[in-house]
């Protein structure tokens, strides 16, 4: 990400100190520098609700001033803020006041009395920080929105395709990543010689009730190798000599980052010959 001058130029800034004199010249040398959006006020305890409203990208804070000092100024802009980072620059002439002021949430200081040159510098350079800061902010308030549109998406297109398999299909099923069953219809389980508890995911070995035992096994081996498979024939011999043959199908289902998460299939009865 790369910010302008030209969006550094139209950032907000307000100045706040209690002596006219510091506010005409931080004014002025804002002014010559090309800033174009720059208020001022002489009372601290305008300062939250001004930035309240306004939102400044920079906010020009003296420390020492009567009634309402800095630190008593930064302590508002905590509970007001409407973003994770005080856009605060502190103004003093104390130097043990520096390291308490960091401390305290401002993100850097200046040192009365000015050195023109070192407060441009600094006012540059953490503008473009604040800016960057919030342009990535944006972005990921807009990836964050287009994930969650997108995973709606893929939730409704899930469901299109589960209506569809249980629509041309005689049975359908699904596993989680630890291969518990938690949707079946259909004969599945008993293909795969399993019985299924109170709760879906609670199964156990049964005898086979005439399935072919040789194609169990490859059907269950296949599933446990999370390998897919298209029409696998499976033949079932009923108590009264009857036959079955069933035409089933399975995939196993893969997270947007590539980790397994389950299996699903589905079957048909058909026809011998078919």
């Amino acid at each position: 990400m790369i910010i302008s001058s030209g969006e550094i130029l139209d950032a907000s800034i307000l100045i706040v100190d209690d002596q006219q004199a510091n506010v005409a010249l931080l004014g002025q040398l804002l002014s010559e520098a090309g800033y174009r959006r720059v208020a001022s006020t002489m009372d601290p305890r305008e300062v939250c609700a001004l930035h309240r409203k306004n939102h400044y990208d920079l906010i020009l804070l003296d420390l020492q001033m009567p009634g309402m000092d800095g630190f008593q100024v930064m302590e508002g802009l905590k509970t007001n803020a409407v973003d994770a980072y005080l856009p605060v620059l502190v103004i003093t002439a104390q130097p043990g006041h520096k390291l308490r002021a960091l401390q305290s949430g401002a993100k850097d200081f200046i040192s009365k009395p000015f050195d023109l040159i070192e407060v441009r510098t600094r006012i540059h350079n953490m503008l473009e920080v604040r800016l960057l800061y919030r342009k990535l902010e944006d972005y990921n308030k807009v990836l964050e929105q287009t994930v969650l549109e997108r995973t709606a998406e893929l939730r409704e297109s899930e469901a299109r395709y589960r209506s569809l398999t249980e629509l041309a299909s005689d049975w359908y099923w699904e596993q989680d990543e630890k291969m518990n069953f938690t949707k079946v219809s259909g004969p599945v389980l008993e293909m795969l010689g399993i019985s299924v508890g109170p709760l879906l995911g609670e199964t156990a070995e049964v005898p086979p009730a005439g399935w072919n035992e040789s194609e169990r096994a490859v059907l269950q081996a296949t599933i446990a190798a999370r390998q897919p498979f298209l029409d696998f024939l499976f033949h079932r011999v009923n108590a009264d000599g009857t036959q079955q043959q069933f035409r089933v199908s399975g995939e196993p289902m893969f997270n947007r980052s590539c980790r397994f998460i389950g299996y699903r299939g589905i079957g048909v009865e058909v026809t011998p010959g078919n």
